[in-house]
């Protein structure tokens, strides 16, 4: 009989990329979706069009204990992925309410909801780089002492230790994963990576003419999405739920990211990026670097793509799709 799991946000990069994964693996994929997303499927949902006869969708609300109790109720899943949050990191500035409770309180209504139902569930919780913030140490690994710099990265620090909390006070196998920044084709166009390779895209195209952009400097570890939900897969088939960083270990400026974007399409980018103060976050981070010395030793993680592929791979999504040779 085929195991089944459950995902929260699958209708997102991370989501749509881990269900493809599961599907491959013989997995019957169930997922959660609000009732606004079944209401427009065809901007909603592009990014598992592909496998929407393959999957079950199922409308909840993390912010509804009630509806997520009555999906859990229903499926009894085996693995439970909870991917779904207010993620972008510059919003949290603008409504730090609600990214703080809905992130917190969704992440809650899940551990409570898979303990209440599903007891035997492994339960994966999505972590993020952002915990670490300004941290004290580079690399940063399961050992560096917190320091979030803006709502999101404080709402990730909870379900963090609410994760942690009931892995060792109600015994389930639930695991967190600090994934670094991620990256890929699928990538919302509010994330830096994303504006950066669209706004190439349709500068080649003669589309747009300026590229604006904030800290050129800060520097982030980015690696491709669909090889990290692999990782978030490989720590729910270990004996012992832990905690694990995941990420390239390489660091790259925003000016990296589009230098590379820019002389791929033959482009000179000093001709066509404005930088503006606008777009600096209140309290940004300096360095993000991932050590993932525990996923290698535990389960083998090595990331093996480069930077300049991953750059050049979304530059080439967003050329066919503005050229409209893709459905978006």
């Amino acid at each position: 009989m085929a195991r089944k799991a459950l995902i929260t946000g699958i209708t997102g990069q991370d989501g749509s990329y881990l269900a493809e994964f599961l599907l491959k693996k013989g997995y019957e994929v169930h997922g959660i979706v609000r009732r606004v997303a079944l209401e427009d499927p065809e901007h909603r949902f592009w990014r598992i069009r592909a496998i929407l006869d393959k999957i079950r969708l199922h409308p909840a609300s993390l912010e509804s204990y009630p509806s997520l109790f009555r999906v859990l109720r229903h499926v009894q899943p085996d693995e439970v992925y909870h991917l779904a949050a207010q993620s972008f990191v510059s919003y949290s500035f603008e409504d730090e309410f609600s990214t703080i409770n809905t992130n917190i309180n969704g992440t809650h209504h899940m551990l409570s909801c898979v303990r209440e139902v599903s007891p035997h569930a492994r339960f994966y919780f999505a972590g993020s780089s952002e915990m670490f913030g300004e941290a004290p140490v580079s690399p940063q690994n399961e050992e560096t002492h917190f320091h979030p710099r803006s709502a999101y990265g404080i709402s990730k620090v909870a379900g963090y230790q609410l994760t942690r909390n009931y892995r060792e006070a109600y015994n389930l196998h639930a695991s967190s994963g600090m994934l670094f920044n991620h990256e890929s084709p699928r990538r919302g166009n509010e994330f830096v990576s994303r504006k950066i390779s669209s706004h190439v895209a349709r500068i080649k195209l003669g589309l747009t003419k300026r590229l604006s952009l904030g800290n050129l400097e800060a520097r982030r570890d980015w690696g491709h999405a669909q090889d990290y939900v692999v990782a978030m897969w490989t720590m729910l088939q270990q004996d012992s739920p832990s905690d694990y960083v995941i990420a390239s270990g390489e660091t790259h400026s925003v000016r990296e990211f589009f230098e590379i974007a820019f002389n791929y399409v033959g482009l000179e980018p000093r001709e066509y990026v404005v930088q503006d103060s606008a777009l600096y976050r209140p309290a940004d981070v300096s360095l993000l670097q991932g050590d993932t010395a525990k996923a290698a030793k535990q389960f083998g993680w090595k990331y093996s793509r480069t930077f300049t592929s991953l750059v050049q791979e979304m530059v080439d999504w967003d050329l066919r799709r503005y050229r409209g040779e893709l459905r978006d």
